[in-house]
């Protein structure tokens, strides 16, 4: 602790409020405002600290803001800060070239974040590779859930639902995609449950945000969000042996009614799909629903990614395509839980993949918007496993009406 250099000043401490002397030796370090970094006992700095560490945190990272996502910022990269490369193998301190579809760029990220031992986990999650999912028979045929799987489903997906609310309350400006996902892996770990993409196949985080044109699959960095963006924040939860998956898209500050349109159809063309899900609907049936209301509005809806069965494996059969005239097989049954996530584009459908191996963005750099829910068929419809609660935070005007 540093102390106070100008006896005439007044502070505050930033826990009590009491008048206060002391200096946090990092703030000073960074050249911080004093309002703020001010403690009156070295005990309300200790209890501080947690939260208070954050501030050099952000403040680096402003710096790295002003140079730019191409700007090189020795402090952060010697804190482990770098870019992603081979799907989340390798890394390097300077921005890959590439020939970007849009104005997005890739930030660094962070180092990856810890589990505790007492967290049951998924067998990717200390080698990167999934074993059981990829020789499975599950992903050939659809399995009928046991009552038993069904009810820890049940329990899964509520976390998961959760754990997306917990983000969706960080969405401001200003606050960068790797803080929400912090806040993803935190409150996955205190429901005693694991982040499912974190290394899975080497993933380097513990959910999704997408960004303005970002498909799917963007890697949370060191990129501070923006007014007028749009985000999508993907989160699968494994808890007692089975994942629960789920995504929306929201908006940051003040949106142009363009990506206000796309978002609410792309939602809308979730909600469509789920209204035909019962026994009997052929899996090609839902890519219709989806493309026909994607077209009227003028959008194109993503072929390369699909909704996937989920369960004790993260993903498997059947494969759910979202758009029209496809050739998925299959009719749906009772007992059958899956995933429908449509991916709708402002522009063309077609996608490209960033350096590093994750991100798909859209060929023309144009906006993409998703939404996703873990449906359970019954034996007279659908039970949406990830539903919203009435704790949801209120962030689409739409279901207001």
């Amino acid at each position: 602790m540093a102390g106070g250099s100008d006896a005439a000043e007044t502070l505050s401490c930033a826990r009590c409020s009491n008048p206060a002397s002391l200096q946090c030796p990092k703030c000073v370090e960074l050249k911080l405002p004093r309002e703020g970094a001010a403690f009156c006992t070295q005990d309300c700095f200790k209890a501080s600290w947690s939260s208070h560490k954050s501030v050099h945190l952000k403040a680096k990272l402003s710096s790295l803001g002003t140079d730019g996502a191409g700007g090189q910022n020795s402090d952060l990269a010697s804190e482990g800060w770098l870019y992603c490369l081979r799907k989340g193998q390798s890394r390097t301190p300077k921005l890959p070239p590439f020939n970007w579809t849009g104005s997005l760029r890739p930030y660094p990220i962070s180092v990856k974040r810890n589990v505790p031992a007492h967290i049951d986990k998924p067998d990717w999650a200390n080698d990167g590779v999934p074993k059981v999912e990829l020789n499975s028979d599950w992903q050939h045929r659809v399995e009928i859930k046991t009552p038993d799987q069904i009810e820890r489903m049940r329990e899964t997906c509520r976390i998961a639902r959760e754990v997306l609310d917990a983000a969706a309350r960080m969405i401001r400006p200003g606050v960068t995609t790797d803080e929400i996902d912090r806040v993803v892996h935190e409150a996955t770990v205190a429901a005693g449950a694991y982040p499912s993409p974190l290394n899975y196949h080497f993933f380097p985080k513990s959910c999704c945000t997408s960004v303005n044109e970002v498909i799917c699959h963007g890697i949370p960095d060191a990129r501070k969000l923006e007014d007028g963006d749009i985000i999508n924040v993907d989160v699968t939860v494994y808890y007692k042996g089975v994942h629960g998956d789920l995504n929306e898209t929201y908006f940051v500050g003040n949106v142009d009614e363009a990506s206000r349109k796309l978002v609410q159809c792309t939602y809308e063309c979730l909600d469509k799909a789920i209204s035909i899900v019962k026994p009997g609907v052929r899996f090609r049936d839902v890519g219709e629903v989806i493309n026909r209301h994607a077209s009227m509005s003028g959008l194109s809806v993503v072929k390369s990614y699909c909704g996937h069965g989920i369960g004790e494996l993260f993903h498997c059969a059947p494969n759910i395509p979202h758009y029209g005239r496809n050739k998925a097989v299959g009719v749906m049954k009772a007992g059958q839980t899956f995933t429908i996530e449509p991916m709708i584009n402002a522009g063309v459908w077609r996608d490209q993949m960033w350096p590093d191996g994750w991100t798909a963005v859209t060929a023309d750099g144009k906006r993409s918007a998703q939404f996703e829910h873990t449906l359970l068929v019954t034996e007279t419809g659908v039970e949406v496993l990830t539903a919203r609660l009435p704790s949801s935070p209120d962030v689409f005007p739409w279901l207001n009406k």
